[in-house]
């Protein structure tokens, strides 16, 4: 329970009678920034109490409370005393939170909800809740938002960043993490995690801010991400690495992996397509991808020839509502299928370490940019809207006149490949 504030002015009926009427209310802060309870002084008869209540962007909002016990005893119903109207004041404030978001946790809660009843994917909602529960909760949840400091958040957010990755347990079981490494990449790996993290969390406490649960937004905007640590280096097979994983796919899994090689498409899109999703009369692929606000975006990939003529005979003789891509049961490709399959393949194919689904998306992008197709054709084919994803994973692969002429011009020594080992073809 909150505590009763006291105020020499306003505290007592003796100390209110001798203050000057005004238009304008006496306030007393109840919460810094947050709630503020007021006191009206009339020329004559008894004053008013009233809550006001800070809403965000600088704005407030004012709740009558009743009567002060300026002229008969108080009764906490028709007329109130001074602690009895700052009880009535947190409890106008605990209601407009929708229950009272008092602390992180709180906050955390009401955010999830909000993007439950804005209808974003179950999936989204539940990676963000799984963020926060994980990372958030036990080290913040039960700090009051009126007591966060840039300070606490700053110590959870570097002691997270050093944190070794979590390792995947059974429901129930308790958290494990992986053995520490000095390894840069794990290091940078870390901090994206961390950056991942904060970004909910910052969310939560917007939603909180805006929602006027907390009176001042500083103290995570001081809290700063980690910058250039987004962008690992991008992993793609060799055409001739591609060949081999493909045949040493099983060959239940080998047709979703061909169709990936070809367009560049996601697993969740490419498990959802339909025969009538391919129209062979304009030779697309038309392929859905979810975005985090739960909306779903359709667009349509131009197929190569081999790709055209892959769909037209894996599609032949079928009827249009059917799935693509089954496992050899009928069942559709669902959630991980696909990891186990890949590291198989990996391992028959000898690429180590073991390739990804989402490898083959970089591998149709990386090559495609190497042979010369533009960016936004590239874009384009992956489903984004513009270049931006493509330039900051593979810009550096696209053709340019630096390249070429630093091929062209500079010194050649004649040296020579030692040793008798040759890479695989």
């Amino acid at each position: 329970m909150a505590r009763t504030v006291h105020d020499a002015s306003l505290g007592s009926r003796t100390a209110r009678a001798d203050l000057d009427p005004s238009g304008q209310p006496y306030y007393r802060n109840l919460e810094p920034g947050l709630l503020h309870l007021g006191y009206r002084k009339p020329k004559r008869g008894a004053g008013k109490w009233l809550a006001r209540v800070y809403v965000g962007d600088g704005d407030y909002r004012h709740y009558p409370i009743g009567v002060a016990d300026d002229l008969a005893d108080a009764d906490n119903k028709l007329f109130f005393s001074f602690k009895q109207a700052q009880e009535c004041a947190r409890k106008i404030l605990r209601e407009r939170a929708g229950g009272g978001v008092g602390t992180v946790a709180d906050a955390v809660a009401a955010y999830l909800k909000y993007l439950e009843d804005e209808s974003r994917s179950a999936a989204s909602v539940k990676n963000v809740r799984h963020t926060l529960e994980a990372h958030v909760i036990p080290e913040l949840g039960g700090i009051e938002l009126a007591k966060l400091t840039s300070e606490t958040l700053k110590d959870w957010f570097i002691a997270l960043s050093r944190k070794p990755a979590r390792v995947r347990t059974r429901k129930g079981q308790p958290p494990r993490h992986r053995t520490h490494s000095d390894d840069p990449d794990h290091k940078r790996a870390r901090r994206v995690s961390a950056n991942r993290a904060r970004a909910s969390l910052v969310a939560a406490l917007n939603h909180a801010f805006i929602a006027g649960h907390i009176g001042s937004d500083l103290a995570w905007r001081r809290v700063r991400p980690f910058k250039g640590v987004d962008v690992a280096k991008v992993r793609y097979l060799s055409i001739a690495e591609s060949k081999r994983l493909i045949n040493a796919a099983n060959p239940e899994f080998r047709p979703l992996l061909q169709a990936a090689f070809l367009t560049g498409g996601r697993y969740g899109g490419l498990a959802q397509l339909a025969i009538s999703d391919f129209d062979s009369d304009a030779n697309t692929l038309r392929l859905r991808t979810r975005k985090g606000d739960g909306s779903e975006r359709v667009f349509h990939v131009h197929l190569t020839d081999e790709a055209q003529e892959f769909f037209r005979t894996i599609c032949a003789g079928r009827r249009g509502s059917d799935l693509i891509f089954t496992h050899d049961d009928g069942r559709p490709w669902g959630k991980s299928h696909q990891d186990d399959q890949m590291e198989e393949a990996s391992r028959r194919a000898g690429i180590r370490p073991a390739a990804n689904f989402h490898v083959t998306r970089h591998t149709f992008a990386s090559h495609a940019i190497m042979n010369g197709a533009p960016l936004m054709v590239v874009a384009a084919a992956l489903g984004h809207v513009d270049t931006r994803m493509v330039e900051k994973h593979y810009g550096h692969l696209a053709p340019s006149y630096t390249a070429d002429t630093i091929r062209r011009a500079a010194p050649k020594f004649g040296i020579k490949p030692t040793g008798n080992v040759r890479p695989l073809r």
